[in-house]
């Protein structure tokens, strides 16, 4: 008799997934409780778990995918800083440097235009608010807000060499060494790319980058590989933290409860609040920590799918993409739209679901959002590039204060 299966219909860019399909293992069929925002309970979507009695019955059992507060906590306290810098760069766009109060809805519509008003006035030390009497009402920045904004330009300016080895290191992971054009614009805001980097970027490095037309699209292509640059960011953390290495049988490194390995094939792991492991499942990890896997920038063609090591590497290949981005995080939709590129598994879902030690998926916001787990501090971002920099100075000037974590720890706030 061929094994039962189960299937749920969902989709991975609206958090969820398309097609859940599972079979049925020997004696326990797993599945799990996943974020969904039809759910009554908590917002999470119930999928059950059915175990094999020892009376040949079934029971009933539900496993739990973790929420993770504290990063749930980080898609919130970023909705605040997004509209003031979004009114920043509206004000700037303008002519004279002001904004009618009248014109706001032509620039967001009427819906987001009063979350703005909101902000212009809760935000006097940032927006400035004149007109009156026969002139019509108008918002511009304070002096000490067009002060800080001036700083933009050098933020800008030092992004320029990250973004063009990241935009290299996105082409280089890719089997074909080249991404269609408008998948590199659904993700550009995520990798910090400026509005117009077709234009500017683009031809301004014609010894990296090329567009040509493949099969009717637009595609970005590497015209230089740079083996140099074929480093993931998990490979360079651990070249600056050091690898311990056994010495025979006198040292030998095992698995603490966490999940951690101090090895070159391991990945940091950090296991969800409520989590806990068995022995048995540490020893497992423990195999899988140790397993060696072909690097992201090789071809993916040249691996077999089954091959456990080429299955490690494809979740190496979602940690270098999310580490390409500004703040280590992507919509489920971005990450899903690279599925041929990097030949990502058709059930991309599970394989998150599975590591959920590396990666968080939540369904906080507008849209469902995979954060890379060991790039946070709690809610902060431990790393920062220039330009989120510069936008925690701008920020900062409503009350909030700037959290730089690549150092030390400090302490963070919220809005008042």
């Amino acid at each position: 008799m061929s094994k039962p299966l189960l299937y749920r219909r969902c989709s991975i860019s609206s958090g969820l997934i398309q097609i859940l399909r599972i079979d049925m293992l020997r004696e326990t069929e797993k599945i799990f409780l996943f974020p969904g925002k039809s759910s009554s309970r908590s917002q999470w979507t119930v999928v059950q778990v059915r175990h094999k009695s020892g009376g040949g019955g079934w029971r009933p059992k539900q496993k739990v995918y973790h929420r993770v507060h504290e990063l749930d906590k980080a898609i919130d306290l970023n909705k605040k800083p997004a509209l003031i810098l979004q009114l920043k760069s509206i004000i700037q766009a303008q002519k004279h440097g002001s904004l009618l109060l009248r014109d706001l809805e032509k620039h967001v519509g009427f819906v987001h235009k009063w979350n703005l008003m909101a902000a212009i006035e809760k935000y006097p030390s940032i927006f400035y608010v004149g007109g009156g009497n026969k002139e019509p009402p108008f918002v511009m920045l304070t002096e000490k807000a067009k002060k800080i904004a001036a700083e933009e330009g050098e933020a800008t300016e030092s992004m320029e060499p990250i973004l063009v080895n990241n935009l290299r290191k996105l082409l280089m992971m890719s089997v074909d060494c080249g991404v269609p054009l408008e998948k590199v614009e659904f993700i550009q805001s995520a990798m910090g790319l400026p509005q117009d980097f077709k234009s500017t970027l683009i031809p301004k490095y014609p010894e990296f980058f090329s567009l040509k037309v493949i099969n009717g699209k637009v595609n970005l292509v590497l015209e230089n590989w740079d083996s140099s640059l074929a480093i993931t960011a998990r490979e360079d953390r651990l070249s600056r933290e050091g690898v311990p290495e056994s010495v025979g049988d006198r040292k030998r490194v095992r698995i603490a409860k966490d999940g951690n390995f101090l090895g070159r094939n391991a990945f940091k792991i950090s296991f969800p609040p409520g989590f806990r492991p068995n022995a048995s499942y540490l020893e497992e990890f423990e195999k899988w920590q140790k397993m060696e896997f072909p690097s992201p920038y090789l071809n993916a063609r040249r691996f077999d799918a089954a091959d456990p090591k080429a299955r490690k590497r494809v979740v190496a290949v979602l940690h270098e993409l999310l580490s390409l981005t500004m703040e280590k995080r992507v919509t489920c939709a971005q990450l899903d739209a690279f599925h041929s590129e990097y030949l990502l598994p058709s059930r991309l879902i599970l394989c998150l679901i599975k590591h959920q030690g590396i990666f968080y998926i939540t369904n906080k916001g507008a849209r469902g959002t995979v954060f890379l787990k060991d790039a946070y501090a709690g809610s902060n971002l431990i790393e920062k590039c220039p330009l989120l920099l510069f936008h925690d100075r701008f920020v900062a000037l409503c009350g909030r204060k700037e959290v730089n974590l690549s150092n030390e720890m400090q302490s963070s706030s919220v809005f008042s």
